[in-house]
């Protein structure tokens, strides 16, 4: 996970200034030291390093602080709020054209996930319920322009593309009045990008902004790359003037270095970041909810956020219905798993509480799943069985189970344990059946009883 490391250290130091009850000057600078090697460690730019450092400590050391009845307490706050400010304060939105179309001007290195991230934004302004369209510029990279198409048909986006032989500019331009003439609201130009920094590269990206004008310029980079990328966003916005970084990639680094320089070094805010190769929206970047993530404190607002964009309560309430009546089935059980798993893997969520850091460090020694291997093999499980074997589970007989496990790739006994615990759960359903009838509230649905979390 993005900032395992640092929030680890973090912990730690804090965890040990608590147990001081009292802070003298020394205790504090100490604990700054922990926590600028903890910063250098996860590779965030040495000179924001040194700005940070010293504006924790110049609060930190303040009679104010070191005579409270808690004075450990109030540095964490102070490092809260330092750590919110260093990634830009407050969430940066898109500007949004208040006159249709809003142009938005996609750049970056190839490699990045530019072509991709263009997708996943045009999914989240699809979102918001905003027709966008996908305008294909880039006319070097090979089947560039057909990488975009097949984005497009996938998430249901138009796609705007000219003959092979067309100037980039043109295209771009060509493009709004696409747009115009199909109600399409917000454009998203996806440009050419290179293996380097280069000038005609640059060249081309300022004509394209100086015939569009766009709205908004979104710079794509790779969290992998570290301080390379930071490095990749100051050249960009001297030579084109950002509006803002799109951060990709965020769950293959576990350092985070470049989310916590980007906006100290180039003074352009990280308004999207995106996780994995998975075709779902971008999610908005708030520097509050991750500082507060990297210190141990969870992201309560965010998992709210995704378990009421995750969860049909329609269908929930249906679900309601049929455990009363002890009809709930293994299709009924996928359905709710599917979209357990849209909130992420347990690790994530776990990150998210508020106290649950430790836990997870608790559980990664145990025999629990999180990352969701355990859930992916159940899936295999119950899909591999016919429809009449998921609505009654009791026509599995032996030769059924070694089909079962055949076809999942799995072992006999992981479909018996997988039937035997389902089992277990829709007695305990039915046990709670009078106990929740007329109280209009959900029952567990029994996941704490499933493999995944045993």
């Amino acid at each position: 996970m993005i900032f395992q490391s640092l929030s680890d250290r973090l912990q730690e130091t804090f965890k040990r200034l608590r147990g001081h009850g009292r802070l003298t000057e020394d205790d504090v600078n100490e604990a700054m030291r922990e926590v600028r090697m903890a910063l250098l460690e996860a590779d965030v730019n040495f000179k924001v390093v040194k700005k940070f450092i010293k504006a924790v400590r110049d609060r930190a050391i303040g009679q104010e602080v070191l005579e409270t009845l808690t004075p450990a307490q109030v540095v964490v706050k102070i490092v809260d709020e330092e750590l919110t400010a260093l990634m830009g304060g407050t969430q940066s939105r898109l500007n949004i054209s208040p006159q249709p179309p809003t142009i938005i001007m996609m750049a970056g290195l190839q490699g990045a996930g530019k072509t991709t991230s263009a997708g996943k934004l045009g999914l989240s302004l699809k979102a918001q319920g905003k027709h966008p369209l996908l305008v294909a510029a880039d006319i070097y990279r090979p089947a560039a322009v057909r990488q975009l198409q097949v984005l497009g048909e996938q998430l249901s986006i138009p796609v705007f593309s000219m003959k092979h032989g067309t100037d980039a500019v043109t295209i771009a331009e060509s493009s709004l009045d696409y747009a115009q003439s199909h109600a399409c609201d917000a454009v998203l130009v996806d440009t050419a990008g290179r293996l380097q920094i280069d000038e005609p590269l640059m060249q081309e990206l300022k004509d394209i902004k100086e015939r569009i004008h766009p709205h908004e310029i979104l710079l794509v980079v790779d969290a992998m790359t570290g301080q390379e990328s930071v490095n990749v966003a100051e050249t960009f916005n001297k030579a084109l003037g950002l509006d803002g970084v799109i951060m990709t990639k965020l769950d293959g680094d576990a350092r985070g270095g470049a989310a916590l320089s980007v906006k100290a070094v180039t003074g352009v805010p990280i308004k999207f970041i995106g996780f994995g190769e998975k075709l779902e929206p971008l999610e908005p970047f708030h520097p509050d909810r991750m500082a507060s993530r990297i210190l141990g404190m969870g992201d309560v607002l965010s998992l709210v956020e995704k378990a009421q964009a995750t969860f049909d309560m329609e269908e929930a309430k249906r679900m309601e219905k049929k455990l009363r009546k002890n009809e709930f089935t293994l299709d009924d059980f996928l359905n709710q798993m599917q979209q357990v798993k849209k909130l992420g893997s347990l690790d994530s969520i776990l990150g998210m509480i508020p106290g649950m850091g430790g836990l997870k460090k608790q559980l990664a020694g145990q025999d629990i799943d999180l990352d969701g291997r355990e859930m992916r093999q159940i899936e295999a499980i119950i899909r591999s069985m016919t429809p009449k074997e998921r609505a009654d589970t009791s026509v599995i007989n032996g030769s059924r189970r070694k089909r079962i496990a055949l076809g999942s790739g799995t072992r006999v006994q992981d479909v018996n344990k997988l039937l035997k615990q389902f089992n277990e759960m829709r007695k305990m359903m039915k046990k709670m059946k009078n106990m929740q009838k007329g109280k209009g509230m959900l029952p567990n649905f029994g996941f704490s009883k499933m493999p995944f979390m045993h």
